[in-house]
Parts: structure tokens; sequence; C-alpha cells
């Protein structure tokens, strides 16, 4: 009978060891877990940062996004028409090709051209005889008792011939077309339509022989040297877009090259179907394989 006493006591010890056993246990993994935790929190936080290797700026993962498109300049993109209507004689361009500043688009042939230059051609050679006349009726009038009305009249016949050669002139200026040569070269049967910038010819809506209007667009030139990255701006991430906003962006078809640009201006009126804004960046680095239309992905740099 007294052996129970013996055994109940060692039951107890062994309780009590294997109690503090399960407690040693449940801290070495608490503390396991709390490192392992840790080590995520600090990989997510590095994960979270990238560094552009070529400019060394830091982009922010968890940044907002803008989508947008390559765009031209407004300034470095021209609409080829012209201010007389006429049917296409000849074409010299294709979408794509590269033209400079004055090299003819187009010859038109209207009858309209011909009939203006023999105009200006009738007007300045009235004007010099009425201008002689004039001078000569002036003379008279200071040495003898001409009549007072014909020396006037003489006077309004010069300014209204002066007033035609000077009004025909200007217009066939408006088409591009020298007073000067058509007087000293004589009347052309075609009337040249010329680039008013240098660039690429895109947008050619016409083919030989047919008829465009006056002020229609024969095709559009850009010049790609100063492209511009049109950006959507929602309003809530409105405040991280300004002017001097330095940003980095990826082109669609381009891999995972990385191109800089800076924001020069941000439309002041949303759009209401969406509730965005328009932002324009200026884009810093050139590439020949850049074209306005070309889808970009821009992020913010920090």
């Amino acid at each position: 009978m007294k052996i129970y006493p013996t055994l109940l006591m060692a039951a107890l010890l062994l309780a009590s060891c294997s109690g503090k056993e399960q407690k040693v246990s449940e801290t070495a993994e608490g503390q396991q877990t709390a490192s392992a935790d840790t080590t995520s929190a600090s990989t997510a936080q590095q994960d979270s940062v990238t560094v552009d290797a070529v400019s060394s700026a830091t982009n922010v993962a968890n940044s907002p996004t803008f989508n947008g498109v390559l765009i031209a300049s407004p300034t470095q993109m021209a609409t080829v028409s012209s201010t007389m209507g006429g049917r296409i004689h000849k074409l010299y361009v294709m979408p794509g090709k590269a033209v400079s500043r004055g090299q003819v688009i187009a010859l038109l042939d209207d009858p309209g051209f011909i009939e203006l230059q023999q105009s200006y051609l009738e007007a300045s050679a009235q004007l010099e005889y009425l201008e002689q006349e004039y001078n000569r009726q002036r003379s008279l009038g200071s040495k003898e008792a001409a009549s007072q009305k014909r020396v006037q009249q003489s006077k309004a016949e010069y300014l209204a011939m002066k007033s035609k050669a000077s009004a025909t002139g200007a217009q066939l200026r408006a088409l591009g077309i020298s007073p000067l040569a058509v007087k000293n070269g004589g009347i052309k049967t075609y009337l040249p339509v010329t680039s008013p910038i240098g660039g690429y010819v895109t947008n050619l809506t016409v083919n030989l022989g047919k008829y465009v209007e006056a002020g229609s667009a024969i095709c559009d030139v850009i010049n790609k040297s100063q492209p511009l990255i049109q950006l959507t701006v929602y309003e809530k991430d409105l405040q991280l877009i300004d002017r001097g906003t330095e940003l980095s962006f990826r082109v669609n078809g381009m891999g995972k090259s990385t191109f800089s640009a800076t924001v020069i201006s941000v439309d002041q009126a949303v759009d209401k179907t969406d509730y965005s804004i328009k932002a324009y960046a200026k884009v810093k680095d050139h590439n020949a394989m850049f074209r306005p239309g070309m889808y970009v992905r821009a992020k913010k740099r920090q």
C-alpha cells in the first residue's frame, strides 16, 4: 500500500516535464514563424522597388501605370492641301516616303490656274502702259492748261489696274507661285503642291485622276524627330502628374527597353465619358523605331 504515493509522484513529475517540452517546442515554432514573416516582408519590400540600370532612377512598383500612345507634336505635323481645286495630274509620293520642305507632292490640272496667270500677265502689261500715260498727263498738266479732269481720269485707271495686278499677284503667291517667275518664265500648265515641312508622308488620300476640292487634304507630313506621348490620367491620380514630372515608359513591341520623358502639359478639361484627363510628355530618347500611334505604358520616376 505504500507504493502508491511513490507512483503518484512519478506520474506528476512526468506530466510536468512533458508540459515544459511542449512549451519549449511552441516557443521555437513561434520564433521560426516570426523569422519567416520578417524575411518574407523584407523580400516583399525589396521586390516593390526597382532601379533603372541606365539612369539609376527608382521606380516604385505599386505606383500607378499610365497608358497612352506616341504622337507627333502639332508643330511637327502638317496637312498638305491647295487653295485651288484641281485634278491630280501627277503624284510623286507614297505613304512613308521622306520629303523635304518645299518638295513637290503632286501636280494639279485646273483651267482656273491658267486663267489666273493670264489675268496677272495682262494686268501687269496694262499697268506699265497706264503708269506711263498717267505720268505723261501729269507732265502735260504742269506745262500747259491741260484738262484737270483728264489727269484725274488717267490716275484712276492707273490705280485700278495697279490694284488688280496686286490682287492677282497675291493669289499666285498664296498658291506658292512667284509672280516674277510667271512674268519671266511664262504660264505654267500645272499647279505644283508642295510640302510645308520636312518629314514622312502619311494619310495619303488621293490617286491619279482624282479631283481635289480647294482646301481638301492630299496627305499629312510628320516629323518624328520630336515625338510626344499622350497619356490618360484619371482623377484619382491627377495629383501625381504635373509639368516637369519625370516618367519612364515602355513601348509595345519594343521588348523591355525603357525610355524617358518629361511632362510638358496637362489638359484642363475632363473627358465626360471616362472622367480622365490627357497629359503630354516630351520624349527624351530618340529612336528611329518610334511611330505615332504606338501604345505605351508609363510610370512616374521617384
